[in-house]
């Protein structure tokens, strides 16, 4: 058989990659993205090999060599009076590179596992919104009638209460105590529960996009041939719905993430998301509230990284939707 010729052109997601690639802006935010992961992903590995520093244990009374002297930690305040005392400030060197918190520990290690957890909440909880919103959306769009209706008056409840009102309610009741669940026992300071409130309070916002998608798709023509031939419902929503709203999702995956960092920042700082010992980027920004005169960069660099990070997502969520919509005309 003959080969196939170079140029004949290449299938639709081929095509969509190939845009997406020659976005340099969409490249250069993943490629943020991916070093911001990798770095948090290395943490144990920073803290263990590198600062030799427990990123849970205060140091208060600690002290590390600089330039062969011996520095405490924690040194006299730099007013007039010495009063009170500070955590050092960026050391420039392995351990403590970027200074200590009001605990003694380590700001850059803590840092690195904040973002572990903080990107894990934000990633478990898009893709479980997404989930979520993507089943609420194809059902109330490919039904229609009342279980349109039932679904849709649902979502306006919770469209109508904002959403960090919503999420700081359910936060407070939810980590208050453990949570029983038949023979399953959901300790109070799991991560499970702030990516399941940020999970929830999203699915609104997702849900009425692929709704609308797929209420236009419900009048497609090869939908209503599918119908005509006898196919069962939820074979033409599998088979037919998904694969066409596919793109609406991937768009949404990045958005949804980004918005799930925020809340949980958000609900960190309020001690209300991650709780202690373990450390979020939120909860870090809580540390450095009262050192924002002494030592800024306590709360300014967790600050940085969530900034970096929405941005990225933003600017990689724009660069899927001008890929993905190229997909289309090809298509």
């Amino acid at each position: 058989m003959p080969s196939p010729s170079p140029f004949l052109p290449s299938g639709p997601w081929r095509l969509a990659a190939r845009a997406f690639g020659r976005n340099r802006s969409a490249m250069g935010a993943l490629g943020v993205l991916a070093f911001i992961t990798c770095a948090c992903l290395l943490a144990p590995l920073y803290a263990h090999d590198v600062a030799h520093s427990d990123p849970f244990a205060s140091n208060v009374a600690g002290s590390i060599v600089l330039g062969g002297q011996e520095v405490d930690i924690m040194q006299p305040n730099d007013n007039p009076l010495h009063l009170g005392l500070s955590p050092i400030g960026p050391t420039g060197h392995a351990a403590y590179l970027l200074g200590a918190d009001s605990q003694g520990r380590d700001l850059a290690v803590r840092l690195l596992y904040g973002g572990r957890n903080s990107l894990l909440i934000a990633a478990c909880a898009a893709v479980l919104c997404l989930v979520a919103a993507t089943l609420t959306g194809i059902v109330a769009g490919f039904c229609g009638g009342v279980v349109d209706a039932v679904l849709s008056r649902i979502m306006d409840i919770m469209w109508a209460v904002p959403v960090y009102l919503f999420a700081i309610s359910l936060s407070i009741v939810m980590v208050s105590q453990n949570i029983h669940l038949g023979p399953f026992t959901l300790e109070a300071d799991s991560l499970l529960i702030p990516i399941f409130i940020i999970a929830l309070v999203y699915v609104p916002y997702a849900a009425r996009p692929i709704r609308g998608r797929v209420l236009a798709l419900r009048q497609a023509e090869f939908v209503t041939a599918a119908r005509s031939l006898g196919v069962p419902g939820w074979r033409i929503m599998l088979l037919d719905i998904v694969p066409n709203i596919s793109t609406t999702l991937a768009t949404l995956g990045p958005l949804l993430m980004a918005l799930a960092l925020l809340a949980e920042s958000a609900l960190s700082f309020l001690s209300l998301g991650v709780q202690a010992p373990q450390a979020s980027w939120g909860t870090i920004i809580q540390d450095g509230e009262g050192l924002i005169y002494t030592r800024p960069l306590v709360a300014i660099a967790p600050g940085l990284a969530i900034v970096a990070v929405v941005l990225a997502l933003n600017i990689v969520a724009d660069g899927l939707r001008d890929a993905l919509d190229g997909r289309e005309g090809a298509r």
